[in-house]
């Protein structure tokens, strides 16, 4: 089982915001979901598409050279991308790293290798493992062969997950973990399907149905002005939150745009006037929201 394979966006090291102690978090290729806001693009998909840093190219035309498509220097251009097919020859040419994977595939064994190295910062911090996206849940064996490789090491383990899975699936591997980030987007089903392309349904019946098995659970709010970073919707939140968890936590994340530069290098557009960040003034009274509602307003940031 070690040799299961998997396909990884990356594996972010000395991570002290994604659960307790010192962590690494290894970030899984694929999701369900389009996040109109997502800082992931690259993750969308469970497969390896080539990265475009215009601002590193000299136009040597070394990628060019090498590429079965003769895609030119310049890979956003108009028509280039599309004579693309991703094989990554132009990856290993390019001296100036203007190009580069956006997933490479690991096997159980070689993430371990690389865990290990830092089992000292996990057990003097209390820290461990965190497994993230895109979206875990996508790739359910891999995620599952891991989590018990790691489970044996004795590490802690957490989840960030979107929520938009199978239950019955996943059950082993979430009975594996220590702690699970779980999304609320919006708590209108509507709204939910509109920013993300999915609805919220299966999200809502999963944390409620985790509730009810006592996981230890924060839902999470990427917290959006314009989105969902209105009092009713942070209310409500709040309110189903307190009902379904036995330990009610929510956890509000203020939107960024840290991603935006990935849709330039993916080719794709981002509207970064569409989201707006909240303040501080709106940020301390959306807490205090989730705190009159009798829930725990955490932060791990």
């Amino acid at each position: 089982m070690m040799n299961t394979k998997g396909k990884i966006l990356q594996l972010q090291h000395y991570s002290v915001n994604d659960g307790d102690g010192i962590r690494t978090i290894v970030f899984f290729a694929g999701c369900p979901l389009r996040c109109r806001w997502c800082s992931n693009p690259e993750g969308w998909e469970a497969r390896d598409r080539i990265l475009y840093i215009a601002s590193r190219c000299i136009g040597c035309g070394r990628c060019t050279s090498v590429c079965p498509r003769q895609v030119g220097c310049d890979l956003n251009a108009p028509g280039e991308r599309e004579k693309c097919v991703d094989c990554g020859a132009c990856v290993k040419a390019c001296l100036e790293h203007a190009r580069k994977h956006s997933v490479t595939e690991w096997t159980v064994q070689q993430v371990l290798d690389w865990l290990e190295k830092e089992l000292i910062f996990f057990r003097e911090s209390g820290g461990g493992v965190t497994y993230s996206g895109g979206e875990c849940t996508q790739q359910p064996e891999f995620l599952h062969e891991l989590a018990r490789a790691v489970y044996d090491l004795g590490l802690n383990q957490a989840m960030e997950t979107c929520g938009y899975f199978p239950l019955e699936k996943l059950q082993p591997t979430l009975d594996l973990m220590d702690l699970l980030f779980m999304d609320i987007k919006h708590m209108d089903r509507a709204k939910h399907r509109q920013f993300t392309g999915v609805d919220n349904d299966l999200i809502l019946h999963n944390i409620a149905a985790l509730g009810k098995q006592n996981k230890n659970i924060v839902v999470r709010i990427p917290t959006i002005m314009g989105v969902n970073g209105d009092e009713e919707n942070i209310r409500n939140t709040a309110r189903f939150v307190r009902e379904h968890l036995p330990e009610p936590k929510l956890e509000l994340l203020p939107y960024h745009s840290y991603g935006a530069d990935k849709y330039t290098q993916l080719g794709l557009s981002y509207d970064e006037q569409a989201f707006r960040r909240p303040t501080d003034e709106e940020l301390a009274r959306l807490r205090a929201i989730v705190t009159e509602e009798g829930v725990e307003a955490v932060s791990y940031r």
